[in-house]
C-alpha cells in the first residue's frame, strides 16, 4: 500500500470555545478558583495548548479499533502496524483563542515516511492544523503534530539507553500521575487510547508496565508551569518532542529554566529514576 499517497489530504472541522472545557481543565490542572465562578467570562484568552479540549474527534463507537483509536483509514493513512505514539509537534501562536470564539480547523496529512529502527519498522505521519477565528481568513494558531507507528513489542527488545535530564532547574513542580488525572484527560480530550485508562490491555497486550501519561497532557503540564511562573508572559513559538515514556507508577517532574534574557525557555520532563521524558522550547514575545 503506497501510504505517500495520503500526503495532502486535507479535512476542516468546525467548533465553538466554550467555557466549560476550560473549566474543566483548569480543575485538572489544580488552578484555585472562586466558587460560582469557576467557568471563564466570554472573552478569556485560551492558555496555550487549551485549543486541544476542541475539535475532539468524534468517531463512532462501531469505527473503534481494538486499541481505542479510531479503526486506520479515512483521513488519516491506514498504517498497519499496531502501536501508535504522540511523537512530538511544533506550534506557532499568531494571535489568541479565546472563549466563546467560533473556531475552524484545517488538517492536511503534510509528510509520510517509512523507516527502518532498531526494533524494525517505523511510520512516521506529519500533520498540520491551521486554525482560525470568527470567520477570519487569517490562521490564529500553525501546529504541525507529529505521529509515529511501530510493531507490537518483542520479548528480545532492547530499550533505547535513557538520558538524564538537567540535574538543575530555575523552576520545578511535582507531578503524581494517578488514575483520576489519566481518566480525567483522557475525557476532555475524549481520547479513547487504551493504554492510557486499561491497565489490563496496557501490561498484557501492549507489554508496558503501566498506564501511560498522555505525550499532550506533559506537554500542556510544561506550558502550564510557564503560565504559573510567568503568568503575562507571550508565548510566540512552542516545540516539544517526547523521548521516553511516562507511566503512572511513579511520581514524575516538569521543569523550567529561563534562558538569559528571557526569551527562551527550556522545559522538561524527568521520570522518577532522572531520565528525560520530554523536551521542549517556548520562545515568548
Amino acid at each position: 500500500m503506497n501510504l505517500q499517497a495520503w500526503t495532502g489530504r486535507s479535512e476542516t472541522v468546525q467548533d465553538i470555545a466554550t467555557a466549560t472545557p476550560y473549566a474543566a481543565l483548569a480543575a485538572t490542572l489544580d488552578w484555585p478558583t472562586t466558587p460560582g465562578q469557576e467557568r471563564p467570562a466570554s472573552g478569556t484568552p485560551l492558555p496555550s495548548l487549551w485549543h486541544w479540549l476542541y475539535f475532539l474527534p468524534l468517531h463512532r463507537q462501531s469505527d473503534i479499533g481494538a486499541d481505542g483509536h479510531a479503526k486506520r483509514g479515512g483521513f488519516m493513512p491506514p498504517v498497519p502496524l499496531p502501536r501508535r505514539m504522540w511523537a512530538g509537534s511544533d506550534f506557532v501562536f499568531h494571535q489568541p483563542l479565546r472563549v466563546g470564539d467560533t473556531l475552524e480547523r484545517t488538517s492536511t496529512i503534510a509528510d509520510v515516511q517509512e523507516k527502518t529502527g532498531r526494533t524494525g519498522s517505523l511510520i512516521f505521519v506529519k500533520v498540520r492544523h491551521e486554525l482560525r477565528c470568527n470567520g477570519s481568513s487569517e490562521v490564529a494558531l500553525t501546529e504541525h503534530h507529529n505521529i509515529v507507528y511501530r510493531a507490537a513489542a518483542a520479548p528480545d527488545d532492547v530499550a533505547p539507553p535513557p538520558v538524564l535530564a538537567p540535574a538543575t532547574a530555575a523552576w520545578n513542580r511535582a507531578i503524581v500521575p494517578d488514575d483520576v488525572l489519566l481518566f480525567r484527560y483522557s475525557a476532555l480530550t475524549f481520547n479513547g487510547h487504551r493504554i492510557h485508562y486499561d491497565r489490563q490491555y496496557v501490561t498484557t497486550v501492549e507489554g508496558y508496565p503501566g498506564l501511560v501519561v498522555h505525550g499532550p497532557l506533559i506537554a500542556t503540564l510544561l506550558m502550564d508551569l510557564l503560565r504559573r511562573q510567568m503568568p503575562d508572559a507571550q508565548v510566540l513559538q512552542f516545540a516539544f518532542k517526547a523521548v521516553r515514556p511516562t507511566f503512572d507508577i511513579h511520581p514524575f517532574s516538569v521543569h523550567g529554566e529561563p534562558s538569559a534574557d528571557g526569551k527562551t525557555i527550556h522545559l522538561w520532563g524527568r521520570d522518577h529514576a532522572g531520565y528525560l521524558t520530554m523536551d521542549a522550547t517556548a520562545t515568548l514575545a
